[in-house]
C-alpha cells in the first residue's frame, strides 16, 4: 500500500469528528483537532462545496453531515451481505485457533447458520452452513436470545414451558433458560458444553451492526477432547475478537472509540 496522503488524512479527521458530535464550528475543529484555522476553513469549505458537510439552517457558522455521506452510506451498506463478511471474518478466527467456526442469526426459537469454516482437526464437528438448531442449546443461540427484549423472550419461551433438548446437559425448562441467560448478559460471553452435541463444547460472542443491534453470533466449536478452561479462555478472547471484526465490517463502531472521538482524542 502506498503512503498515506497527509491532507486526505486531515479531511477524514474533520468528517468523523462529527460521527460522534452533531454539530461543529471551524473554531471547535481547531481546538479538537490541533490543526491551524485556515487548514480548517479551507478543508471545511471543500466537504461542504461536495456536500459532505453542510452549513446548519440559520447558523451559517456551524456545519453538520452533508447529504453525500448518506449517498456514501447508503451505497455501502446496500452492497453489505452477512454471510459474505462473516465468511471472510470467520476465517480469519479459524486461522489463528483450528477450530470449527461458525456465524449464525436468529429465527424464532432457532440459529441459522449463515457461515462456517473447518477445523483441519481429523476429529471436528459435523454442520454445514443453513443448518437449524434450537436457540436455547448452542452457544451462538443463548448469545443472541441474551440480547432480546423481556416481552420477545417470554414470547418465545413462555414462563412454565418444557423444552426440548438435544442432550442430557440441554437446558429444559423456562426457569432455567432464564438464569443462563442472566449469566450470559453478565459476562457478555455465551459457553455450552455437551449442550447441542454430546462431544462438543462451544463460545460464542454478539455481533452488532452499524445501528448497534446484534444481529448474529460467532462462535468456536471444539471437540471435548481439545477442550479444557485454559483452551476455553483463549477460545473466548478469539471470539470476542474475531465478533468485533465482523461487527467491524457490518460498520459497528464500538461505544469506546466514540467516546474518544467525542472527546477530541485520536489514534493516530
Amino acid at each position: 500500500m502506498g503512503r498515506a496522503v497527509p491532507a486526505v488524512l486531515r479531511a477524514l479527521d474533520v468528517l468523523e469528528l462529527f460521527g460522534t458530535t452533531e454539530e461543529l464550528s471551524i473554531p471547535e475543529i481547531h481546538a479538537r483537532l490541533g490543526l491551524p484555522r485556515t487548514t480548517v476553513h479551507e478543508i471545511v469549505g471543500t466537504l461542504v462545496e461536495r456536500c459532505y458537510l453542510a452549513p446548519v439552517p440559520g447558523q451559517p457558522h456551524r456545519f453538520r453531515l452533508g447529504v453525500g455521506v448518506f449517498h456514501l452510506g447508503s451505497a455501502y451498506a446496500e452492497r453489505l451481505d452477512l454471510a459474505r463478511e462473516g465468511q471472510a471474518a470467520a476465517e480469519e478466527v479459524a486461522a489463528a485457533c483450528d477450530e470449527t467456526v461458525h456465524v449464525a442469526v436468529l429465527e424464532g426459537r432457532e440459529v441459522v447458520y449463515v457461515a462456517k469454516v473447518d477445523s483441519t482437526h481429523p476429529v471436528r464437528m459435523v454442520s454445514a452452513v443453513g443448518r437449524r438448531l434450537p436457540a436455547h442449546c448452542t452457544a451462538v443461540g443463548l448469545m443472541l436470545l441474551a440480547r432480546l427484549e423481556q416481552r420477545a423472550l417470554d414470547t418465545l419461551f413462555p414462563p412454565g414451558r418444557r423444552l426440548a433438548g438435544l442432550t442430557g446437559r440441554s437446558l429444559t425448562t423456562s426457569r432455567q433458560l432464564r438464569e443462563r441467560l442472566d449469566a450470559v448478559r453478565a459476562d457478555g460471553l455465551a459457553q455450552e458444553y455437551c449442550e447441542s452435541n454430546e462431544a462438543v463444547a462451544c463460545v460464542a460472542a454478539p455481533v452488532a451492526d452499524h445501528t448497534g443491534a446484534t444481529v448474529a453470533a460467532m462462535s468456536i466449536s471444539v471437540p471435548t477432547v481439545r477442550w479444557s478452561p485454559e483452551r476455553a479462555t483463549e477460545l473466548a478472547g478469539l471470539a470476542r475478537q474475531g465478533a468485533s471484526a465482523l461487527s467491524g465490517r457490518l460498520g459497528h463502531v464500538p461505544a469506546v472509540v466514540a467516546e474518544v472521538a467525542d472527546r477530541g482524542e485520536t489514534f493516530r
